[in-house]
């Protein structure tokens, strides 16, 4: 375990030392004595927090809404940075999984989610609380990620796969970074775009428009906290000009691209998720249903995914 430290931030910090069983899916251990209003930015990846210390974090959502200990929050949960976390003596596993991979390990679309967080316990009822009293129950955190992967790989087994070619659109998305050109998507795949724009959203839980702007933001607000000027990551990542990164990085966070460059949500990635700049939290190698890679620029046959 290690220390991030990021202005008043002092956070324990732990990494598997194994990769996951499952393509896709990433973990990391926190351990925060005093978790103080910590923004949450919008990412690409359903985010899945299993607390099991004796303080439980809380998340102060729009509306004065909050949610308490275990939660499931879909891709790009926290845009317009209403979202906090906050909370004393918290210890959790935080997931993140590939929206190709979320519906089999959930046991539920992320488009259910919505973009918005739900309580564990809703989810899978009883099966949330054991899960708590077992991590509490192994001393180590190497010992907690292995447990906690082996729960997940095990549902994802028996759970429904997306469409080979929802998922291909998807890596084709993230793969260039937010880069590519949504309307060729399609056709590539051999679908209408209909089809493409329907299955895509309610087997992800975002149209495929948003999924370029999330996955373009994310990768730019990661350019912004190394340091890199608004101008020069704008120029980077495929934005129009500066004015066209502040809009987004405002929609998504409800700061300016300066603020969230100090954010240590972001800064702590790094340390935390150090495969992201490989393969990262929200894709994977594999096609959905664990065959092998397609070639990108390839068509997908219809029900297969190879």
């Amino acid at each position: 375990m290690r220390t991030f430290m990021h202005g008043a931030a002092v956070w324990d910090v732990a990494c598997p030392r194994q990769p996951s069983q499952v393509a896709g899916l990433t973990m990391a251990g926190f351990r925060v004595r005093d978790l103080d209003a910590l923004r949450m930015v919008p990412h690409p990846a359903v985010t899945l927090l299993l607390e099991f210390g004796p303080g439980a974090p809380v998340l102060d959502c729009a509306g004065g809404r909050q949610q308490r200990g275990s939660i499931v929050a879909g891709p790009g949960f926290g845009s317009g940075g209403a979202v906090r976390a906050r909370g004393e003596n918290v210890e959790c596993v935080q997931v993140r999984l590939s929206p190709v991979i979320a519906r089999a390990v959930l046991g539920a679309s992320p488009a259910d989610l919505d973009g918005a967080v739900v309580s564990l316990g809703d989810l899978w009822g009883r099966e949330a609380s054991r899960i708590r009293e077992q991590l509490g129950e192994v001393p180590s955190w190497q010992g907690r990620f292995a447990l906690t992967d082996a729960l997940l790989a095990r549902r994802y087994e028996v759970g429904a796969r997306v469409d080979p070619e929802v998922a291909w659109a998807w890596h084709r998305i993230v793969r260039s970074r937010g880069m590519t050109r949504v309307d060729g998507l399609a056709a590539e795949v051999g679908w209408s775009r209909k089809r493409l724009w329907s299955r895509f959203r309610s087997q992800l839980g975002l149209p495929p428009k948003r999924a370029v702007r999330l996955v373009r933001f994310d990768h730019a607000a990661h350019r912004l906290v190394a340091g890199g000027s608004a101008a020069e990551v704008a120029a980077e990542t495929g934005y129009a000009d500066q004015s066209h990164l502040h809009r987004d990085v405002m929609t998504f966070t409800g700061a300016t691209p300066a603020t969230v460059a100090d954010e240590p949500f972001l800064a702590v990635d790094d340390l935390a998720w150090p495969s992201r700049h490989g393969t990262t939290a929200w894709t994977s190698k594999a096609t959905a249903n664990g065959s092998r890679r397609r070639v990108p620029g390839s068509r997908p046959r219809t029900g297969r995914a190879g």
